[in-house]
């Protein structure tokens, strides 16, 4: 359903290739409840072919805390802490995602472990406690512009604990910025949908990192579909 709301935007792409403006208001942020929720349905089932993979790839034994930035339904965090007892999470996501996100946290059996926190990551006035072991941020810079996009990652950083872990799942573009396949035609999606969404590239993201001082970034090996990529760096203990 998420992908049918999606269809009439492209079918409009050679006004948006013209005018290099959006032809569609963004579906993260519809007002329209049924579109809302197919999109957070969509995400859910996206993410939970991913979410149990790399829950067993990555390494959070040594985290009590974690930030899931922009969690929409909490796939992610809901599977971290399945596979790390330890573990205890924030979803940090739009008031109008929090009914959801909860209702799908419940159904795991997680509501102890994991609380929704209401607030947007694009408000320059809301910080965000400093209390976080690493920091979790899955496809959430692509619908912002290289400076907003730059932000958000400077506000996951000020959440970490000295030696937090910071790590960014996106659809990650070559240097030359035209491929692979899926996360250049993810580009346009986002052309046709955001002001100043785009796909970055590893050294985008990796810029964005060494800005706010994080260092031992890399790309984890894993493969996952559509070109999706982990980047990960550490907090400074000083």
């Amino acid at each position: 359903m998420h992908h049918h709301h999606l269809m009439e935007s492209w079918t409009k792409m050679s006004e948006s290739v013209l005018s290099g403006k959006p032809n569609r208001s963004s579906v993260s942020e519809t007002d329209k409840e049924s579109e809302r929720e197919s999109f957070l349905m969509g995400m859910f089932n996206i993410a939970s072919g991913t979410a149990p993979i790399y829950s067993k790839i990555i390494d959070f034994s040594d985290c009590k805390r974690l930030l899931d930035l922009g969690g929409g339904p909490g796939t992610f965090a809901i599977h971290f802490c399945l596979n790390n007892p330890q573990l205890k999470a924030t979803v940090f996501d739009l008031p109008t995602t929090r009914k959801f996100a909860e209702k799908t946290i419940a159904s795991f059996g997680l509501s102890e472990k994991i609380q929704f926190k209401d607030g947007s990551y694009l408000d320059k006035n809301m910080a965000i406690e400093q209390e976080y072991d690493a920091a979790w941020l899955s496809h959430i810079l692509h619908g912002e512009g290289p400076e907003e996009a730059g932000s958000i990652v400077a506000k996951a950083v000020d959440a970490l604990k000295p030696g937090g872990k910071i790590l960014i799942h996106e659809f990650v573009l070559n240097d030359k910025m035209d491929g692979p396949l899926f996360p250049a035609l993810f580009a346009l999606n986002m052309l046709i949908g955001t002001d100043k969404g785009q796909a970055y590239s590893e050294t985008q993201l990796f810029e964005m990192m060494k800005k706010c001082g994080i260092s031992n970034i890399r790309r984890l090996d894993v493969e996952a579909p559509n070109d999706a990529g982990i980047i990960m760096g550490e907090k400074p203990l000083g």
